[in-house]
């Protein structure tokens, strides 16, 4: 089975989000994006503190993945206010969205407007249409709220929360269950990677799912607590963290990382020019490589239907 006859589903944020989307642009509308809205910094950060709203700026930037980037829809939705004035240092395409948003109904409602105006077929979803922060707990009951606090912080969080508790939309829940193939990471384990899986309908469609679980593991370690982590490590806090490990394979450059829990397999996937970043055709490869040794594996053939 070829990679482009897949429905794929690909959840997280930051960068890392973007670029997995970025990269696997060419499957259109079998393409989704779950995308994590707890960020509390920059532009973002700003909008939540005075009004109630979703974190945009990750949304805005998987958007704009998904956008020739020579193109004015990609500079107007990155464009950056400069100067003494209150604009300074916002993000024109998070007004937009933020601004649409007091339109509409649903945060979704304008998410799909700029989709159709910046003709972006893939599907890009946000985790809950409701504002909700990450809040980490640490040893002698002590705590902190926010993205940038849990990842600032010097020791690894006992266990993460979503406050206040939230719902997934159909949508999300539905894209995870027609999945052929779902892709965790890369980015910030603890505020990239686990706040869309503490939303329970995602945990539980993840749990139920028919297809293969991917987690796509950083190319350089983390500036957080999760670099201190082994992979098994990070594998049983997501177990105890959200009641199930739905992790089927870990894809990796780094071959001294090992798992007694999952299978990993090991591939290059550093981009020349950045090499902290990865480079999309070698992603691509690695995951049609994995594909392909699948369906060619009576062993794995119960797992997952490619």
């Amino acid at each position: 089975m070829q990679l482009e006859k897949l429905n794929v589903v690909a959840i997280g944020g930051g960068h890392g989000l973007g670029k997995v989307l970025s990269s696997l642009s060419f499957l259109d509308k079998q393409l989704t994006g779950i995308v994590t809205t707890t960020d509390n910094g920059g532009s973002t950060g700003r909008l939540r503190k005075h009004t109630s709203s979703i974190a945009w700026g990750d949304l805005r930037n998987c958007l704009t993945h998904l956008v020739d980037k020579k193109s004015i829809g990609n500079k107007l939705f990155d464009f950056r206010f400069n100067g003494p004035n209150e604009l300074n240092g916002h993000n024109l395409g998070n007004l937009i969205l933020y601004a649409l948003a007091q339109i509409h109904t649903h945060p979704l409602e304008s998410i799909d407007l700029v989709r159709r105006l910046l003709r972006v077929k893939t599907r890009v979803l946000p985790m809950s249409e409701t504002p909700t922060d990450l809040m980490a707990f640490y040893p002698q009951g002590r705590c902190r709220v926010g993205e940038l606090s849990v990842d600032e912080m010097p020791i690894v969080p006992e266990n993460l929360i979503l406050a206040p508790t939230v719902k997934s939309l159909k949508p999300c829940v539905e894209a995870i269950a027609n999945a052929d193939l779902i892709i965790l990471g890369p980015g910030s384990f603890f505020t990239s990677v686990m706040p869309p899986l503490l939303v329970r309908d995602i945990s539980n469609a993840l749990k139920n799912r028919r297809g293969h679980c991917i987690f796509l593991e950083n190319i350089i370690p983390e500036r957080s607590p999760a670099a201190k982590l082994s992979l098994d490590e990070k594998l049983v806090w997501i177990e105890n963290n959200i009641g199930c490990l739905p992790i089927d394979t870990v894809i990796s450059q780094d071959k001294t990382l090992s798992s007694s829990m999952v299978n990993v397999i090991y591939e290059p996937l550093s981009n020349d020019v950045t090499p902290h970043y990865h480079d999309s055709d070698l992603l691509v490869n690695a995951l049609q490589k994995y594909i392909n040794e699948i369906n060619t594996s009576t062993k794995n053939a119960k797992i997952v239907n490619l």
